[in-house]
């Protein structure tokens, strides 16, 4: 059971979690968002063979590009938890993984990813950066449910078209 109260989130549950402010929740679905294409730009890249080795602080090659935007995006995930939940920022990190995980693809499909499956994987990480960006965007500033849920399906395609494609 939840209920709204002067834009808190109130969940009914056991344990230290029973009561999410709003933004500690949408934080939480920006951060399960990050990660989610922030695993799936880490498989695309042990697909590719780069290792976190490739990543240069200003890369010169695609691969140390791609090393680069997985290795600064999983930094940016992992410190979400040390401040406090401000939307718009934490919509900001998973539209930088999601962004990384479009370079990524862009990469693999690049090395003669295989025709349809590559195509339809390269567009659907493309389509979740820009839904991620959407979310993180002006407009929404992390908070807004529609551009969350879109960009929350938007990950889950792209997660599947990697799957189809055999880069996950």
């Amino acid at each position: 059971m939840s209920a709204s109260h002067d834009g808190e989130q109130l969940t009914a549950a056991q344990g230290p979690e029973a009561t999410l402010s709003h933004e500690e929740a949408l934080r939480k679905g920006h951060t399960a968002r990050g990660r989610s294409a922030l695993d799936r730009a880490a498989a695309l890249c042990r697909y590719l063979g780069i290792e976190d080795a490739d990543a240069e602080s200003v890369p010169r090659t695609p691969a140390a590009k791609a090393a680069n935007a997985v290795r600064l995006s999983a930094r940016a995930l992992a410190q979400l938890a040390d401040g406090s939940p401000d939307p718009a920022a934490d919509a900001r990190c998973a539209r930088n993984a999601a962004a990384a995980a479009a370079v990524v693809a862009d990469l693999a499909r690049s090395r003669g990813g295989d025709g349809a499956p590559a195509d339809a994987a390269h567009r659907a990480a493309v389509t979740a950066s820009l839904a991620a960006g959407a979310a993180a965007g002006r407009t929404g500033m992390g908070r807004d449910a529609a551009l969350n849920t879109t960009a929350d399906a938007a990950e889950a395609a792209a997660v599947s078209a990697a799957r189809d494609a055999g880069w996950v």
